[in-house]
């Protein structure tokens, strides 16, 4: 392995196990020996006061049991700080791998595992936890938790590198863990300047042709109808009505509907942050609360430094605004590059900073949370507000992406920005934000130019959160989305050509390909849409034309032969491109 490829990431050598882990017990039929762990699930700048465990003792083996005996190779009281549902699901992940634990393999019931390892059975529904979030297990309604299947790997081509970045061997498959490995796309590097931006002709052209049901759309990042529990979402809708149907005669109170509020208030202890109902303003949708913001603390001609590439919607808004951009370089994996936004602050007139820090649209990047808190320090140090977008915050593989920035705010200056669209009812025009400091600045702002709220839309939304259902509904579209994210990895990796590089999101439903210099996805994404196939072309990315090269694919739907001939076929324009 080459330790200076910034597209590896070493594993840690197998740490002991502790506790009641630390021996050797049956899982499955399978013998589960301590020891043998596999890297920890979490990122290596976690936090680690945001992920302990309550280390509680754990429950006495019945009477009379033989107490187990630790593992020939591991001591049973060497030490490993990690939580304990991280060390079992850890190595239940390593079973999995080495295909002691097959696909469609029933694991133990959460009691039974309990029993067997020596831990509680909040630990263990942790680790399946983990496990489910990590598309490595499913469970099935009354039958319990089975190790999923995953897409079968592909063949690799030229261009492709193995896990070390050495070129992998002829006919050979490339794999890295459970993921096809691909070159990274590299880290941005923007013009220094701020920029007018003037993308929304294109952007507009875009839109109309991925919402066109006669065209295959790789285009607009939405999730596919069939993720959604219609009958579900036209109960909660049909309820409300019925239920506030005085208040369609009433104008809707100045902060809307008060159950909503109070319900987001309760969700946001996901993302790290205490709010209070009251200081949540709730808006139509995510980007009019983005929008929201930048007019409350920006005026024209303001500079807005932002990551790049970036959402178009900001850019948009932007435009709109008469704002300027300033991006700031951007890394495909770690999001926002804090450094080179700390320049930023000391040399050019930032007014406000425009973020996505969890699956940056249109990268996938998740900034560490070690940079999310230096990010925070570094706006308190120069006093200018963050716009926060946590559309996708619930969509992310691993917890610790899912804390915000605003958990690390002490001064109000962060304006956290939400909404429902990708996660459970794209058409229940709904969002919120929570505005800090200038909380009060925007609620005049909102009074005076957008009106009220639409109460029975709101009543709907708040009885859908409130739902027991909801955090199994967040882990079925992750584990829905894995597989299609890396299947469609593996296709990109056959049908495109050499040098095609590939970001790996964990999480999300997009992919961000950046071709060789010599392409250009503009020309491409005219060619595509002659046969009915529409991209969004890297240049809707950026006020600049660095990105002319780039284009984002949706990879929310499933991959249907029909998709999986789109996508041949967009390989096929590419390399006509070259031909030429």
């Amino acid at each position: 392995m080459n330790p200076s490829d910034p597209t590896l990431t070493p594993r840690p050598s197998p740490t002991p196990a502790r506790r009641g882990i630390g021996r050797t017990t049956a899982i499955g039929a399978r013998t589960l020996t301590a020891g043998t762990a596999t890297s920890p699930t979490t990122s290596p700048t976690t936090n680690p006061a945001t992920a302990t465990e309550a280390t509680a003792t754990p429950p006495r083996a019945p009477a009379g049991a033989r107490p187990a005996a630790p593992a020939a190779d591991t001591p049973a009281t060497a030490a490993d700080e990690r939580p304990l549902y991280q060390q079992l699901a850890d190595r239940l992940a390593q079973l999995m791998d080495s295909g002691a634990l097959a696909a469609g393999t029933r694991l133990p019931s959460v009691r039974e595992a309990a029993a067997e390892q020596l831990v509680s059975v909040s630990t263990v529904l942790q680790a399946y936890r983990l496990l489910e979030d990590q598309a490595r297990i499913e469970v099935r309604p009354r039958s319990g938790y089975f190790v999923r299947r995953t897409p079968d790997r592909q063949p690799a081509r030229d261009g492709a590198v193995n896990a070390d970045g050495s070129p992998p061997a002829p006919g050979g498959a490339r794999r890295s863990g459970r993921r096809t490995a691909l070159a990274e796309p590299a880290p941005s590097h923007p013009p220094v300047d701020a920029q007018d931006v003037g993308i929304s002709a294109l952007t507009e052209q875009v839109m109309r042709a991925a919402a066109d049901p006669a065209v295959i759309s790789f285009g607009a990042a939405c999730p596919e109808p069939e993720l959604f529990d219609q009958e579900r979402l036209r109960r909660a809708l049909s309820q409300a009505t019925l239920r506030h149907r005085g208040s369609l005669q009433l104008y809707p109170p100045p902060l809307g509907h008060e159950g909503l509020r109070q319900a987001i208030a309760r969700r946001s202890l996901s993302m790290g942050c205490t709010l209070r109902p009251q200081d949540i303003v709730l808006t139509s949708s995510c980007t009019a609360s983005v929008a929201l913001c930048l007019q409350t603390v920006t005026r024209p001609g303001d500079t807005v430094a932002l990551e790049s590439p970036t959402c178009f919607s900001f850019l948009q808004m932007l435009e709109a605004l008469h704002l300027k951009a300033l991006e700031i370089p951007t890394h495909p994996r770690h999001g926002l590059s804090v450094d080179a936004l700390a320049l930023a602050l000391r040399t050019q007139p930032v007014r406000a900073v425009l973020a996505v820090p969890t699956l940056q649209n249109p990268l996938g990047a998740s900034m560490p949370l070690v940079e999310r808190q230096r990010l925070a320090e570094l706006l308190a140090e120069h006093q200018v507000p963050l716009i926060e977008d946590v559309i996708f915050n619930a969509l992310a593989e691993h917890e610790e992406h899912r804390r915000t920035v605003k958990s690390f705010d002490r001064e109000g200056l962060v304006m956290l920005c939400g909404g429902f669209s990708k996660t459970l009812a794209p058409g229940l025009r709904v969002g919120w934000l929570e505005a800090g400091r200038h909380t009060e600045a925007l609620r005049r702002r909102q009074a005076a130019m957008i009106g009220g709220h639409t109460g029975v839309v709101e009543a709907a939304m708040a009885d859908l959160l409130e739902q027991p259902g909801m955090q199994a509904q967040l882990r079925r579209l992750r584990n829905t989305h894995a597989p299609r994210i890396a299947e469609g990895r593996t296709l990109i990796a056959e049908l495109f050509p050499a040098g095609t590089r590939v970001t790996d999101p964990a999480g999300g439903i997009m992919l961000w390909v950046e071709l060789p210099p010599r392409f250009d996805t503009l020309a491409l994404f005219h060619a595509a849409l002659a046969e009915g196939i529409c991209i969004a072309p890297g240049a809707m990315f950026s006020a600049s034309t660095r990105y002319r090269h780039c284009l984002r694919l949706s990879v929310s739907a499933p991959w249907t032969p029909a998709r999986r001939a789109a996508l041949a076929r967009l390989g096929e324009l590419i390399a006509a491109q070259q031909d030429n």
